[in-house]
């Protein structure tokens, strides 16, 4: 990195905001990889995210803000005053109990809120997962799966209630409450919301384009078929499945 900075043109061009980008999308293919069950890419998107680290490290050594040896300290530092049941005397039952201590760690280190440190930009889906586990710590959580069954139950039908009013503003209110209900349903019943989402998505993708290479053989394309032909290539493909 020291001599890429020094001889390479774009290397010498970049900051921490042309990086911004491109670190995200280095990230997306770092889980894709994890999605993939893909060892061998995820040694490879390891390296691409570890570059990243040591460029964005580099630049604030040149800004006399921090260095590599200094972002590995803290980190290792933070770890230590964190697990207070390994460096320390504190007691702990289960995992439960160690991400109870870790938001009271947090909330002495001058957080002010338990739900507070998640980037405003985090994806929606991924924010609600995040802040029902935060407000687990502090015992805010139903005592069973029936009840939060009941719960998605009731937001479903307050949204058809709202659909049948026409008030889009309210629609839409009752489609988020939908959504985080059943994301806090997924959680309670132990399935990653946002994996499951996207082998839908790649169980459709799959599925549509079989479709698209069915209606080809047959001399057709979909956008010339009625909704009754479509449908009868997609009960095809799913029982090929």
């Amino acid at each position: 990195m020291d001599e890429l900075r020094e001889q390479c043109p774009w290397d010498k061009k970049q900051t921490i905001h042309t990086l911004r980008q491109q670190t995200l999308e280095e990230v997306y293919e770092l889980v894709d990889t994890i999605s993939e069950n893909d060892y061998k890419g995820l040694k490879e998107e390891l390296g691409d995210l570890l570059l990243h680290i040591v460029f964005y490290s580099k630049i604030g050594a040149e800004q006399n803000q921090f260095t590599l040896d200094d972002v590995i300290e803290g980190v290792c530092n933070k770890l230590v005053a964190r697990h207070p049941h390994i460096y320390s005397n504190v007691k702990v039952n289960n995992d439960d109990d160690v991400k109870q201590n870790w938001e009271k760690l947090k909330l002495k280190e001058g957080k002010k809120s338990v739900l507070s440190g998640l980037p405003p930009s985090l994806p929606a889906l991924m924010k609600a997962l995040r802040l029902q586990g935060k407000a687990k710590q502090v015992g805010f959580e139903w005592d069973h799966t029936e009840q939060v069954k009941e719960k998605v139950d009731e937001e479903i039908a307050e949204l058809y209630d709202a659909v049948s009013s026409g008030n889009q503003e309210h629609i839409e209110e009752e489609m988020g409450d939908v959504l985080f209900a059943l994301i806090n349903y997924a959680r309670f019943v132990h399935v990653d919301p946002e994996q499951a989402l996207e082998k839908t998505n790649k169980k459709f993708i799959r599925r549509f384009q079989q479709m698209e290479e069915m209606a080809q053989q047959q001399g057709k394309a979909l956008h010339d078929m009625n909704l009754m032909e479509m449908d009868a290539l997609w009960n095809q493909v799913k029982e090929k499945e």
